[in-house]
């Protein structure tokens, strides 16, 4: 209790902080979260595991190419602790040029390759050709993502988290509303079943393009866009990629370990690919509040560095640490205490949930420590250390994780339980 009110004022600057950007992360998790809700119990599990595979392509190449919003936070973040600014909105306006140039050329990718990186799944013609469509209407989206993704990590980087989250919210709104219409024919509009998801995904992610634009424009904590700013120049542009370089490789690293855990999965039967999409949708749920203090993390650290304040930098990675622990023990104990109640809200088809109990059971021990490791990694970030990050990550996943992933699930059949039992090794 003495150690809680020695730290009371940095405790309520990290949960002023993270509350919004946990709530913010929920809400943008809850989009895929709802297309998944909604293609189960309308189109079945067929359209579950193609929603799941196209989403794995585009997030891929998302989270990879978007990694300069890691530096971008960081910069951000730091200037606004040296109350620097001029250099802050120069920061804001390059890294959304880049974002822009980077997610049209993702785009026209994708367009021409999409099929080509559907059949990479080893699966039935039925989800390949439902994927492939699903693939392509998403796709238009891509630009919208990373511009959001742009906006988002500048907003965070001045410590507003409220504006992210708020619209977020209204993207999900957008995206429940156009998936239930668009996929079942509601009233004037079309029945497009699995395309209609895709439409609605798309549209509500170019109307939350369009207010992060409007609210930048506006400027916000001494954040606003230029046009001027827009110009790139090597000045900037040099330490956001030397910041964000290592990112993009742990991302892509990590991306594509998930793709490739994929491929494996998808040797299995349809009823297993549908319980591994259920379960990621589950888990990235729950470990959304580690996200929002790992963001709480970043910013605050960054800017305490930038006070030339060692210490309270330390102390706020520190508190970060220990409030998502407490968070991961806590829904950990939901997973292993209540597991089958969980996987019925997505679900009522009786194979799919006793496929997944074993599985919950396992990522709910794993949730302290998963907790742990992704807020350590945002305080690292926040401080310029994006290295010692992709070094851990990338070899943990490589020399351990999609090896044994191979053996447990290919080899030994195991099923999706084995991915959950590995995170635990």
């Amino acid at each position: 209790m003495q150690l809680v009110k020695k730290n009371k004022a940095l405790i309520l600057s990290v949960l002023s902080v993270s509350i919004p950007a946990i709530t913010e992360m929920s809400l943008n998790t809850l989009v895929g979260i709802a297309d998944t809700l909604m293609i189960s119990y309308i189109i079945g599990k067929e359209g579950l595991a193609a929603a799941g595979y196209a989403n794995q392509i585009i997030f891929t190449i998302i989270l990879v190419f978007s990694s300069f919003n890691i530096g971008a936070t960081a910069m951000i973040s730091r200037s606004y602790g040296e109350k620097n600014y001029l250099r802050l909105n120069q920061v804001l306006g390059q890294n959304l040029s880049l974002n822009i140039i980077i997610g049209i050329a993702m785009t026209i990718f994708s367009l021409s390759l999409g099929h080509r990186m559907m059949t990479i799944f080893e699966t039935s013609h039925t989800v390949l050709e439902m994927s492939v469509s699903y693939f392509y209407i998403v796709s238009y989206s891509l630009v919208f993502m990373f511009i959001s993704f742009a906006a988002g990590a500048s907003l965070r980087g001045v410590s507003d988290t409220t504006t992210p989250m708020l619209v977020t919210g209204i993207t999900n709104l957008l995206n429940i509303a156009g998936n239930y219409v668009l996929m079942t024919g509601f009233w004037i509009f079309p029945e497009m079943g699995i395309d209609g998801a895709a439409l609605s995904t798309t549209v509500s992610r170019g109307i939350g393009t369009v207010l992060y634009i409007i609210v930048l424009l506006k400027g916000s904590h001494h954040l606003q866009l230029f046009f001027t700013n827009l110009k790139m120049s090597l000045e900037i542009i040099k330490p956001l990629w030397r910041l964000s370089y290592t990112a993009a490789i742990e991302q892509f690293l990590l991306q594509i370990s998930f793709v490739v855990i994929s491929i494996f999965v998808s040797y299995l039967d349809t009823t297993a690919e549908a319980a591994f999409r259920i379960l990621l949708n589950i888990e990235s749920l729950s470990f959304m509040p580690a996200l929002g203090f790992s963001i709480a993390a970043a910013s605050l650290v960054g800017k305490a560095l930038g006070e030339q304040n060692q210490d309270k930098a330390l102390h706020t990675g520190y508190i970060a640490c220990g409030l998502g622990i407490l968070w991961g023990i806590c829904i950990g104990a939901i997973f292993v205490v209540f597991p089958a109640f969980i996987i019925r809200i997505f679900t009522s088809d009786i194979d799919i949930i006793k496929e997944s109990i074993a599985a919950m059971i396992i990522a709910g021990i794993d949730q302290p420590f998963l907790a742990f490791m992704v807020i350590i990694s945002g305080a690292l970030r926040g401080a310029g250390d994006t290295k010692t990050v992709m070094v851990y990550n990338s070899l943990r996943l490589w020399l351990m994780f999609v090896p044994l992933s191979y053996i447990f699930i290919v080899y030994l059949n195991l099923g999706v339980k084995s991915i959950w039992t590995i995170t635990n090794i």
